[in-house]
C-alpha cells in the first residue's frame, strides 16, 4: 500500500506564509507581551527575569513560536516528531542566551543576543555528541527568513523621508561604492564567492541583517554566515567606542558625526549607543542614516539574487547561455517579497495607532527568530570550521573594506551634513 504523499512547499514560500500569519495575528489583536530580560545583579535577575509572571510570558511566547515552527515543519515536509523533541531544547538555549545578553554590563559593551546564541550552540556541538533527533530538528534557514520578513515591519519609508532625504542619499552613495570595493578586494584576495557576497553586503549595507539576507539570496553556507556575523559583531564594539572619540578629536559637528556613525558602524544597536555618546542631534542623524541603509536591504537582496543567478547559472555545459526568467524566478529568494510587502504595509497602509500597538511585540519576535537561528547555527557548526587558516584572508578583507567604508562615509557626510 503506497504511503500518502505529503504536500511539501518551497521553504521561501513557507516563510512568507508564516511571516504574513504572524503579522496578521498581531494586527488582528493577538499581541504577545514582551518578556523582560534586563538585569544588573542576582537579586534583580530573580525579581524580574525569573519572576513567575515573566516566566509565564516566556512560556506563552514558546507556545506561539512552537506552533509557527510546527506549521513550518509540516509545510516543508520535515519530521514532526523531531521538531516536537528538538525545538524546546533550541528555545531553552536561546532564552538562556537572551538572559545572558540582558545583563547591564553586557549591554554596556553592546554584545548582542545572537552572539550568545551562537556561542552556546558552538559549546554544546563541540563538546557533546548531538542526538539525531536534535540535529534533524534544526531549521536555521526557516528561522532566519521569518526574522527577516518581520524585520520589514520596522522599515518605515515615511519616517525616513520625513526626517530627511540626505540620509537616503548618503546611504545610496555609501552602499554602492563600498559594496563594489569590498567585492573587488575579496576577488583580489581570492576569497570564495559566497564569503565575498556576504562580506560585501555586511560591510556596505547594514551588518548582520544584510549578511543574513545575502546568505538567503544565494543559498549560502550557514557556517560562512556565522563567521561573517562574528566579524561584524567583533568590529562593531571598538568602533562604537572609538568613532565618537575620533569625531571629537577632529572637531566634527554632531550632524556630520551622526552621519559618519550611521553609515560606518554595522549594527543598529551599536549605532544608537555610539550616537548617544555624542549627543541628541548625532543620535537622530545616525539613526536616520542607518534606517536608510535598512530600506535598501530588500532592493539589494533582489539585485544580488539576480546577479548570483547570472554568474552562477546551473548550465555548466553551456556557460555562455543566459538564465531564463523562469530560472531567475526559481532562484529568487521569495522571502525578500515578504520583507518588502511588510515594509510597504507598515509604511503606507496601517495607521500610526495600529503600528504603535504592534511594533514592540513584532520587534521582540523578530529578535527571537534571529536568536533561534543562531542557536541552530551554533549547534550545526564545529569550531574548526568557523575559525581555520582559511579565515584569515576574509578577516583582512573585512577590516580593509571597513576602513574604506569609514573614509567614504566621512567624505560624503562632510559634503552633505557639514
Amino acid at each position: 500500500m503506497s504511503e500518502k504523499k505529503k504536500l511539501v512547499l518551497h521553504e521561501d514560500l513557507v516563510v512568507v506564509i508564516l511571516g504574513a500569519l504572524i503579522i496578521a495575528l498581531s494586527i488582528g489583536g493577538l499581541i504577545l507581551p514582551v518578556p523582560a530580560f534586563s538585569w544588573s545583579n542576582a537579586s534583580e535577575l530573580t525579581q524580574t527575569v525569573l519572576e513567575p509572571a515573566n516566566l509565564g510570558i516566556i512560556l506563552i511566547q514558546f507556545v506561539f513560536v512552537l506552533v509557527i515552527a510546527v506549521i513550518g515543519a509540516l509545510l516543508t515536509g520535515k519530521s514532526l516528531k523531531s521538531y516536537l523533541l528538538g525545538f524546546p531544547v533550541v528555545y531553552f538555549m536561546t532564552i538562556l542566551a537572551l538572559i545572558l545578553a540582558g545583563n547591564s554590563q553586557v549591554k554596556a559593551i553592546n554584545l548582542e543576543a545572537v552572539i550568545f546564541s551562537l556561542g552556546l550552540g558552538l559549546i554544546i556541538s563541540n563538546f557533546f555528541k548531538l542526538p539525531e533527533w536534535l540535529k534533524s530538528s534544526l531549521s536555521t534557514e526557516l528561522f532566519v527568513k521569518i526574522g527577516l520578513v518581520l524585520l520589514g515591519t520596522g522599515v518605515i519609508f515615511g519616517d525616513i523621508l520625513k526626517a530627511g532625504s540626505l540620509g537616503l542619499i548618503q546611504a545610496l552613495i555609501v552602499v554602492i561604492s563600498v559594496w563594489y570595493f569590498a567585492y573587488w578586494l575579496c576577488k583580489k584576495l581570492k576569497i570564495d564567492d559566497e564569503l565575498t557576497m556576504m562580506i560585501s553586503s555586511a560591510v556596505s549595507i547594514c551588518g548582520v541583517s544584510a549578511a543574513i539576507a545575502t546568505s538567503g539570496a544565494i543559498k549560502g553556507d550557514s557556517k560562512k554566515l556565522s563567521y561573517v556575523i562574528s566579524m561584524v559583531l567583533i568590529t562593531a564594539i571598538p568602533m562604537m567606542i572609538f568613532m565618537p572619540m575620533f569625531a571629537n578629536y577632529f572637531g566634527l559637528s554632531q550632524a556630520v558625526t551622526g552621519a559618519l556613525l550611521g553609515g560606518s558602524i554595522d549594527t543598529t544597536g551599536a549605532v544608537v549607543a555610539s550616537g548617544s555618546l555624542v549627543g541628541e542631534e548625532a543620535l537622530k542623524i545616525s539613526t536616520i542614516v542607518k534606517f536608510s541603509q535598512n530600506v535598501l536591504l530588500g532592493i539589494a537582496a533582489f539585485a544580488i539574487s539576480v546577479f548570483w543567478t547570472y554568474t552562477k547559472h546551473p548550465n555548466s555545459k553551456d556557460p555562455d547561455s543566459k538564465p531564463t526568467i523562469g530560472v531567475i524566478w526559481e532562484r529568487f529568494p521569495k522571502f525578500v517579497l515578504g520583507f518588502i510587502a511588510a515594509s510597504l504595509v507598515f509604511s503606507f497602509i496601517l495607521d500610526a495607532e495600529t503600528i504603535s500597538a504592534v511594533k514592540g511585540s513584532l520587534k521582540n519576535l523578530q529578535g527571537l527568530w534571529f536568536a533561534l537561528a543562531f542557536t541552530s547555527i551554533g549547534l550545526e557548526t564545529n569550531f574548526a570550521d568557523l575559525f581555520n587558516k582559511q579565515s584569515k584572508k576574509p578577516f583582512y578583507a573585512f577590516l580593509i573594506a571597513q576602513g574604506f567604508n569609514v573614509v567614504v562615509t566621512l567624505i560624503v557626510a562632510l559634503l552633505l551634513f557639514n
